[in-house]
């Protein structure tokens, strides 16, 4: 058991780790899991498992970004309206979670249809080797091809709704093929789109807030809560 506990820590490691940079988390933790299996748990919940434990990881950014997300407000002046129950939310703020959540349909959709599909045909090493190298290479040019472009869109608020849907058909190839870092395909697809790399990244964060708490709900729900004592 104890051995067990301390495979879930490293484990949680490489997610904490792979989680901030433009590789792929769920590629990853399926690589280490070959060498580092589970013995007392059940397939089911190693599925459920390495996709709940990224959500851990994305409450920092919650933490870290709070003040930008945190839609409420007592200054009136920011507010949606003068009066009445808008007055309570930030008018600027609740634009940005509409395009946040614009931007998580493609995953939302494809991911509920087709989630035990795309697992069976491609969460397994040959095809997150394969995705590692392709997207890496896909990084490599794109970058070069940006680097000496000037970005037309420096903050979330120029961020257009038409935006924020594309940089959303970007993530959902990280929900097809694991492999395929999220963070780093949806970083791509705002510098295709003319966003600056920093509000990019920042974008790419606040996507991960409803999209991970929708997979790690969806994965739970799946299998159950019929626990046994190591899980």
């Amino acid at each position: 058991m104890v051995l067990e506990v301390i495979k879930a820590i490293l484990f949680g490691i490489v997610e904490g780790i792979t989680e901030w940079l433009p590789i792929s988390s769920t590629g990853h933790l399926i690589l280490v899991e070959q060498f580092l299996k589970f013995k007392e748990v059940s397939p089911e919940f190693w599925d459920m498992f390495q996709v709940v434990i990224q959500f851990g990881a994305i409450l920092a950014v919650v933490i870290l970004y709070f003040k930008k997300i945190w839609p409420f407000t007592k200054e009136k002046e920011k507010a949606i309206k003068q009066t009445g129950i808008l007055s309570y939310f930030n008018k600027d703020i609740m634009s940005l979670w509409g395009k946040i959540l614009v931007g998580c349909v493609p995953a939302a959709v494809i991911g509920l249809l087709f989630d035990d599909v795309f697992e069976a045909l491609f969460y397994n090493p040959f095809c997150i080797a394969i995705a590692l190298i392709v997207f890496g290479i896909a990084f490599i040019v794109i970058e070069n091809w940006n680097k000496n472009r000037k970005s037309k869109k420096e903050t979330s608020s120029q961020i257009t709704y038409k935006d924020a849907l594309i940089i959303g058909v970007f993530q959902l190839l990280a929900a097809i093929f694991p492999g395929t870092s999220r963070s780093g395909a949806t970083i791509i697809g705002g510098l295709l789109i003319g966003l600056s790399r920093p509000n990019a990244a920042e974008f790419t964060f606040y996507l991960a807030i409803p999209t991970m708490l929708g997979a790690s709900l969806l994965k739970l729900v799946k299998f159950g809560f019929a626990f046994t004592g190591i899980e």
